[in-house]
């Protein structure tokens, strides 16, 4: 009876060994992460003067939620003009322009993380590279020789460094262990970019590309960059252009000038198209072009101040802040300019953030 015993549990434990491992190789799917997981952040800058940036968030099944950082954490504010997001792990790194300060959190719950209130003098956007973060700083916008890239240390939230880059610096983009700065000029007319190495964090190379690099996308090995052209205030009014750099070599390969003097506004980058807009116009072309196309693809009709553009999922986003005072709105059209669904957000919507 007791050999009967043992051979009956050692048929238990073994059955029970065998289903563990089963369940360890199947699909089963992870429990969820937080409430904010997958869908979409919609950064609100809000107004000068005014502590009142935000951030909402749209889910996959389109339902909008604002005031996200406020609801979760206890009715904190965000800070006077929220500028960017940066997702890394976890966790999503708001950069508060005005207000000096990186609020980090953790982008499934939006709980509040630490607070970055040092090493930041007017701080703009975020990327990261070998562990660590980098955020562009402008300073004081009237002195050209103090601008920098602060290097953030991600386990202690803190900066811990600072590469010194000429004036201006604004987007930043990470490829293969490179850091690239458009400087956009701060309060000036910049028109190059910086290239930092990230493993000793020095500036390699600086070139020039056009009058005011707004946006930075990469793909294929291709760094393409939209310049705006000097405004018509400047000294010299000058069109915008897109200009090719080979990630390689850092040369620029090919240089496409707008007609005129067009100032194109935003750029994004979907399955070898890119798509751009001028005004409230959306455009396309795909990434080997030589020439502009003529006609857009189709206009944002709704939109009066069109603030922020992305393309994804043959999605494509647009953000209008209307008068920059109350709140804003964006829009989500097809790549045929079919008007798909839209939504009110926090004052002066800027970014969009997928949140994959």
């Amino acid at each position: 009876m007791k050999k009967l015993n043992k051979l009956f549990l050692a048929a238990i434990i073994s059955s029970a060994f065998f289903a563990s491992c089963s369940s360890d190789d199947d699909n089963t799917p992870q429990e969820p992460r937080g409430n904010y997981e997958s869908g979409m952040f919609i950064l609100n800058e809000g107004q000068f003067k005014n502590t009142n940036a935000s951030v909402s968030y749209l889910s996959d099944d389109l339902k909008i939620e604002n005031n996200v950082f406020s609801l979760v954490n206890s009715g904190a504010k965000l800070g006077e003009i929220a500028q960017n997001i940066g997702l890394n792990g976890d966790f999503a790194y708001i950069v508060v322009n005005v207000s000096n300060k990186i609020e980090v959190v953790n982008r499934y719950t939006f709980k509040s993380v630490a607070t970055i209130t040092t090493g930041l003098d007017n701080p703009r956007y975020i990327a990261f590279a070998n562990g660590k973060g980098y955020v562009t700083n402008w300073g004081n916008g009237d002195i050209a020789t103090d601008d920098y890239v602060g290097v953030i240390d991600l386990t202690l939230n803190t900066v811990t460094s600072k590469v010194s880059v000429i004036e201006g610096p604004e987007k930043i983009i990470e490829n293969d262990g490179k850091l690239y700065v458009a400087h956009k000029g701060g309060f000036k007319f910049g028109n190059s970019i910086s290239v930092i190495n990230t493993s000793n964090n020095t500036v390699t190379t600086n070139f020039p590309v056009g009058d005011l690099p707004n946006a930075l996308v990469k793909d294929n090995g291709t760094l393409y960059i939209l310049c705006e052209g000097k405004p018509f205030y400047a000294d010299v009014e000058t069109a915008g252009k897109i200009v090719k750099v080979n990630l390689s070599t850092n040369a620029v390969s090919s240089t496409i000038n707008f007609p005129g003097i067009t100032h194109p506004g935003f750029l994004a980058i979907e399955n070898n198209k890119l798509y751009y807009t001028i005004g409230t116009d959306i455009y396309s072309a795909a990434t080997s072009i030589t020439t502009l196309p003529t006609t857009p693809i189709f206009k944002a009709t709704k939109t009066s101040n069109l603030y922020s553009f992305a393309v994804k999922n043959n999605k494509i986003y647009v953000a209008d802040a209307v008068n920059n005072q109350d709140p804003g709105n964006i829009y989500i059209y097809s790549l045929t300019g079919t008007l798909s669904n839209e939504f009110s957000t926090g004052v002066s919507p800027n970014g969009f953030y997928f949140n994959d």
